[in-house]
């Protein structure tokens, strides 16, 4: 084990009820790490799982923080960060699987791009296909448009109709994106702690957007490599559908509230209120035929004024 006046890197690991996958992440980490110098931390946010224990059983090297409650992804990372003096910090999600050599490919890549202040890989399914929920482009008006009528569902592979998602792009060549998501997002200390780490008021989702745009606001450029790879999983901590909706609805208002200019927050809250109205309608008529969609609809839009409002 590295000890950390020697490591470059803190790797955060925040869990929640995913023992069995975060023990997995910890193993393929260290398996296929091997240039980088790191310490790993892991914040298990009160799981019931029996997480804490399991952990420090499997790896008894690695430093693990049992919460006596769950205080969010955000509060989470941030009480890791601000304890840590490594160079950078790499915040990895406890349902992911590290590919051989991808974080010392995003360290290289870091360093030889030091302009970019943040900087992200490529994720992929458990079978290998392209996850491209590594990186997103900021919420547009023509993107919530499309996406209200289903227009960037219906055309994913178009940059025009699905810009939020960069479509057709396949993660395979270095760009500048709007925003790195928190699965696999390395970022300097320095930058981390002038922009003071995640807002709090970010509980869960939307706070990894709101870091890379206020990163931009200052002149970084985050950025992909396409040859740092891991394997997502994919929303393993939470399980409710109606909820995880709700939280990532509640995200992208904030998003739009803190960063769009104030003369198309009405617009855009309006077009978030049209697609979750707009969907639910349309279940309306399957209520005995699919039952849990039309159940999904109607307590989102129960909720809309909650998640319209986003993060106090």
């Amino acid at each position: 084990m590295a000890t950390e006046t020697r490591a470059e890197v803190t790797v955060i690991i925040v869990s929640y009820n995913t023992a069995r996958l975060t023990i997995k992440a910890i193993e393929t980490l260290y398996a296929n790490t091997r240039e980088t110098i790191f310490d790993c931390v892991v914040f298990d946010n009160a799981s019931q799982d029996n997480s804490a224990a399991l952990i420090r059983a499997a790896f008894p090297h690695v430093r693990v923080i049992a919460s006596d409650q769950n205080i969010g992804f955000a509060a989470a990372n941030n009480h890791v960060a601000g304890a840590s003096v490594t160079p950078y910090f790499l915040l990895l999600n406890p349902d992911t699987e590290t590919h051989p050599g991808a974080v010392d490919a995003l360290v290289r890549f870091a360093k030889s791009r030091p302009n970019a202040g943040i900087w992200g890989g490529r994720t992929v399914f458990a079978d290998g296909s392209l996850n491209i929920a590594s990186c997103w482009a900021i919420p547009s008006l023509r993107s919530l448009f499309f996406r209200a009528f289903g227009i960037s569902a219906v055309f994913r592979r178009s940059a025009f109709a699905n810009p939020e998602a960069y479509g057709g792009w396949q993660r395979d060549s270095i760009r500048e994106v709007d925003i790195v998501v928190g699965c696999f997002l390395l970022i300097g200390r320095p930058l981390w702690q002038e922009l003071g780490g995640f807002q709090r008021k970010y509980y869960m989702y939307g706070e990894d957007a709101d870091l890379c745009l206020r990163a931009r606001g200052l002149g970084y450029r985050p950025c992909m490599a396409p040859d740092a790879q891991i394997t997502h999983h994919v929303g393993a901590s939470t399980r409710q559908s109606e909820e995880k909706t709700i939280l990532v609805m509640k995200a992208r208002a904030s998003i739009i509230r803190d960063h769009w200019p104030l003369w198309k927050v009405g617009p855009g809250i309006a077009l978030m209120w049209l697609w979750a109205a707009l969907r639910y309608v349309a279940s309306r008529p399957f209520t005995r035929c699919r039952r849990a969609s039309a159940d999904h609809w109607r307590a989102v839009w129960a909720r809309r004024a909650e998640w319209l409002q986003g993060y106090a």
